[in-house]
């Protein structure tokens, strides 16, 4: 019964994670058969309104706020409901850049101030030491810098959209707007190979339990 409970609640949280960008990339590519330009737009409604379902769930099944999930949701809000009313998709396509580089800060900043708030988000699933939560807060930062540095490479060379040539870093790149809406699919599998690269940290790090022949 308890296993049972515990794979629905791991296939709560893989639709939670991966919803969002399955509906997005589904519902973008299917507008684009008929919508054109416009589909970068119904993709984006779509993905906020999957993404608000998606955090309302995230709440149901935790019993709290998520605020990591919060945060990430009212940024996919704001900039998605920026780039449908001004009809730029800049705005669209400098989201992940905006949030990756948030997350990033976020971390970085909390360990100056002496405090971890990757502990304070992940505390309730893994217990770790005070030196692996550390190490661990450093790595996902410097990988979300790296997210918002590929995010950034990938929007700059659309040449099918309204990216201007100035914008671009490298003259002989040239990608689409399909490629960069479709390749959030490769970046959630990059960052899940990432998160399973850290299990090592995380299983060597356990705190030790007290040796019961100490009692």
């Amino acid at each position: 019964m308890a296993q049972t409970q515990n794979t629905s609640e791991q296939s709560s949280r893989l639709l939670i994670d991966a919803g969002p960008i399955g509906v997005w990339i589904v519902v973008y590519n299917v507008a684009r058969m008929f919508a054109g330009d416009q589909a970068i737009y119904i993709g984006t409604g779509a993905y906020m309104l999957a993404a608000t379902v998606a955090l309302v769930l995230s709440i149901r099944i935790e019993k709290r706020i998520p605020p990591m999930l919060v945060f990430t949701t009212i940024i996919v809000l704001a900039f998605g409901a920026l780039g449908i009313f001004l009809q730029d998709p800049i705005f669209i396509y400098a989201k992940p850049t905006i949030i990756n580089l948030f997350l990033s800060y976020l971390i970085l900043v909390s360990l100056a101030l002496g405090q971890n708030v990757w502990k304070v988000f992940f505390s309730h699933i893994f217990e770790l030491t005070d030196r692996a939560w550390t190490l661990l807060a450093i790595r996902w930062a410097l990988w979300f810098q790296f997210l918002a540095f590929l995010n950034e490479v990938m929007w700059r060379h659309i040449t099918d959209s309204v990216v201007p040539v100035s914008a671009r870093w490298f003259a002989e790149l040239e990608l689409s707007e399909a490629f960069w809406s479709n390749a959030k699919l490769g970046v959630m599998v990059l960052s899940v190979l990432f998160a399973a690269s850290q299990m090592p940290l995380v299983l060597k790090n356990q705190p030790k339990s007290p040796d019961p022949a100490d009692s």
